[in-house]
């Protein structure tokens, strides 16, 4: 069984790619949306507020509810399925993180 994406591996993976494009303040002028990608599915998503609005960097709250395997006290989703990966969107195509670093640099 794949470990779970959290806001805990969130929090990891964006001190890994700090500096290197990887990150949505590091590559939104680039014309890049966070985004998460199922490749179990091959479904996208682009990271969204409860609300729905689209959200300026990688939130787990607004993806789908299958998706979402654990949630806090509060109810908002705090882990997802870990086949989930987090990226970016730009045009009609889903980049990994490096990717996006490669894109930009």
């Amino acid at each position: 069984m794949n470990k779970l994406l959290s806001n805990a591996t969130l929090r990891e993976e964006n001190l890994a790619h700090v500096g290197t494009g990887g990150l949505s303040q590091e590559n939104r002028s680039a014309g890049f949306i966070p985004a998460f990608y199922d490749p179990d599915t091959g479904r996208a998503e682009i990271a969204r507020f409860a609300d729905g609005r689209p959200a300026p960097m990688h939130l787990l709250e607004g993806l789908p509810m299958e998706w979402v395997k654990k949630r806090d006290a509060s109810g908002r989703a705090s882990a997802i399925k870990g086949s989930v990966i987090s990226g970016f969107i730009r045009g009609a195509y889903f980049y990994t993180r490096k990717q996006a670093a490669e894109a930009v640099h």
